[in-house]
């Protein structure tokens, strides 16, 4: 059995592929989120995910385009559903991907984060799934991304302040205060 997981940042992803890694012969990782900005979040997002990958033996497939304009035409006036959009957006491609390559799963580490609307995200993963012809991934990975942010911290890889896009970005910032 095959799987192509999506892959958001280095930390999500540490405790995941090690378990997923037990219950598929081959794991292959997918970096594509043209939802992050600005652009040096994005560098040093994928930079760490290309640290992580080769500490831990991880083949990544690379679809490196940062799309800021991209990403905006799909959630301009439509802010409030912008997290469809943007799970809707990396898990076609990644469901795409895995139909081409053959997989028998595609899955994203997206689906671990307490951050993630989990209902939404597993909705869109089914109709994508039946969509191409492959399954996606959406067994639960008990205290999984708690177990990735401990592990990822001890490897020293860079961990972001929020979501990706410009508006969780501002979100950030207005929960601080500033």
């Amino acid at each position: 059995m095959k799987i192509l997981f999506h892959i958001c940042c280095a930390p999500c992803a540490v405790y995941p592929f090690r378990k997923l890694k037990e219950e598929f012969e081959e794991v292959m990782g997918f970096w594509y989120n043209p939802n992050i900005h600005p652009f040096l979040e994005y560098q040093k997002r994928l930079e760490a995910v290309k640290i992580w990958a080769e500490r831990e033996g991880v083949r990544v497939i690379y679809k490196d385009e940062y799309d800021l304009k991209g990403f905006l035409r799909q959630v301009v006036y439509r802010e409030s559903n912008r997290c469809f959009f943007c799970y809707q957006m990396r898990l076609e491609k990644t469901a795409i991907f895995a139909r081409r390559g053959k997989f028998d799963y595609f899955g994203s580490t997206l689906f671990f984060s307490p951050h993630q609307n989990q209902q939404l995200f597993k909705q869109i993963a089914e109709t994508l799934g039946k969509e191409y012809g492959v399954r996606p991934y959406l067994k639960p990975m008990e205290r999984g991304w708690q177990k990735s942010m401990e592990l990822s911290r001890k490897m020293g890889l860079y961990h972001q302040q929020y979501c990706g896009c410009i508006y969780s970005e501002e979100e950030r910032y207005r929960k601080l205060g500033l």
